[in-house]
């Protein structure tokens, strides 16, 4: 399978959550806090919203509990400090 983040192709397998599979692809950093730190999933059980992407127009997404899905569209949330 391939999943898309910001428009850049990375492999994941079935049975993988979203978060897993961008780790597995290189990926660290999912969004910035409110000041500008970079952040990456943290819990890995839905409990903290360090993994949260904008999923298929969906935002704030946790991507760790989320199965992945070919041709998904991901999209850091460059906004996210306004979002709840």
């Amino acid at each position: 399978m391939t999943v898309y983040l910001d428009d850049r192709p990375i492999r994941a397998y079935s049975g993988e959550s979203v978060a897993a599979a961008l780790m597995a692809g290189g990926v660290q950093v999912f969004r910035k806090s409110r000041l500008g730190e970079t952040r990456g999933p943290y819990c890995g059980i839905g409990n903290c919203f360090e993994c949260v992407l904008t999923v298929d127009g969906r935002p704030n997404v946790r991507t760790c509990n989320l199965p992945v899905r070919d041709g998904m569209n991901l999209r850091t949330n460059s906004n996210w400090a306004g979002a709840f």
